[in-house]
């Protein structure tokens, strides 16, 4: 999950960049139409960042579920090593998941400001 968020975080890692190689200088103005630059590159950072959000919502679900799954075996079975090795593994997975909606919320924000 983090090497595919970093490969998809590419477009905030490199907004100033994008800006400065799709925003015409005073001397390029009217060979390049700014305005629909600058929406295509909104578009795209939007697009970015609501399938990076869904992604990670998706894998909080699923990690939830799993979490909830092994609680109740945990309760059947609190003698079993092994079953609460693996719940905490799974907490462990989730905890870091959420708080990837963290440090995605931060990334967005900043690329935001940036592109303003």
């Amino acid at each position: 999950l983090q090497e595919l968020l970093r490969v998809m975080r590419t477009i905030d890692d490199r907004i100033v960049h994008e800006l400065n190689t799709t925003i015409p200088t005073a001397s390029f103005v009217g060979k390049v139409d700014a305005g629909q630059t600058c929406k295509e590159l909104y578009q795209s950072l939007m697009d970015a960042h609501t399938s990076r959000e869904r992604i990670i919502k998706n894998c909080i679900a699923q990690t939830s579920s799993v979490v909830k799954t092994l609680r109740e075996e945990r309760e059947k079975a609190q003698d079993d090593l092994a079953l609460l090795k693996q719940l905490r593994k799974e907490q462990t997975k989730l905890k870091l998941m959420q708080s990837e909606l963290n440090v995605e919320e931060v990334v967005n924000d900043r690329s935001w400001k940036v592109l303003s």
